[in-house]
């Protein structure tokens, strides 16, 4: 089969699966890379000795993250799995230990540094919703005007990650700031969009981020997606409920969550050091 037929018939199967749109192109992107690697060889003649020697190569010589390895090994199962059918003799479930790293969180004075450096009512509003909602980039570009609930108070989420809809909270002066966008900026479809129409661009936001971080003297390596980090966690320094915040992050372990207790300062300040006994 050639290349091009393969990556095509992939695309489909993923389509069909209903898998997201970032979902089917990290599985294009992985496919990509594995039949880069095994370019000599027709697809048929691959053996468990050749994908035990190209997840190695991946780890070792293209040193790829712990995320990055889980991907390649979802999306050459797949191929195998869905695709061509074709039983093989290999354990896509390799145990590789996962890194333990707590987000980067900025503190309340932070964030209300970074909002305040927007001057442009669309890029303060976008960016004011990340953080007082606890949305991810992609959750923020699918946004319509209809999702915005400003009787009830609530943003609903369409479809999110999981393929999971999900409300979060809409508070009061944001609501009064999105309809002072909406009124300057008039949005036919998405809540945010480009100059053209369509949705809105996750390049431009990150972009900004990079600029405004700067612009606020934050010197944290700060994205948006730190803004749902912070969130949750002056959240919990707050006193609500972990499982409150589980539903609002749409997360569907508890697990996942408890992440931001390791960062939050709620029972760290309650905490006396032995230092403040010395004399010095």
């Amino acid at each position: 089969m050639k290349k091009s037929d393969l990556l095509e018939k992939y695309k489909h199967h993923l389509t069909l699966k209903n898998f997201s749109e970032s979902t089917v192109r990290a599985y294009m992107n992985g496919l990509a890379v594995f039949l880069d690697y095994i370019r000599e060889k027709d697809i048929q003649e691959v053996s468990p000795e050749i994908l035990e020697a190209y997840f190695y190569y991946c780890k070792t010589e293209l040193s790829y993250s712990y995320s990055m390895m889980k991907q390649l090994l979802a999306s050459v199962k797949f191929l195998y799995g869905e695709v061509i059918k074709r039983p093989i003799d290999f354990d896509f479930s390799i145990k590789m230990k996962k890194p333990s790293r707590l987000p980067e969180v900025l503190s309340v004075s932070e964030v209300e540094r970074l909002l305040n450096s927007f001057t442009n009512l669309k890029h303060k509003a976008i960016f004011t919703l990340c953080y007082s909602a606890g949305l991810r980039v992609g959750e923020i570009l699918n946004l319509k005007i209809s999702d915005i609930d400003s009787k009830r108070l609530q943003i609903r989420i369409v479809q999110a990650k999981g393929k999971k809809d999900r409300y979060s909270l809409l508070a009061p002066n944001v609501l009064t700031l999105l309809r002072l966008y909406v009124g300057e900026y008039k949005p036919k479809e998405f809540l945010f969009e480009g100059q053209n129409g369509g949705k809105y661009s996750s390049a431009s936001i990150q972009n900004l981020m990079r600029r405004h971080r700067k612009l606020a003297n934050i010197k944290k390596k700060a994205t948006p997606h730190t803004l749902r980090h912070s969130f949750a966690t002056h959240l919990l320094d707050n006193g609500t409920d972990i499982r409150f915040i589980q539903e609002l992050l749409g997360h569907k372990h508890i697990s996942t969550t408890q992440m931001y207790t390791h960062v939050s300062t709620r029972h760290i300040k309650s905490i006396k050091s032995p230092v403040e006994d010395l004399n010095i």
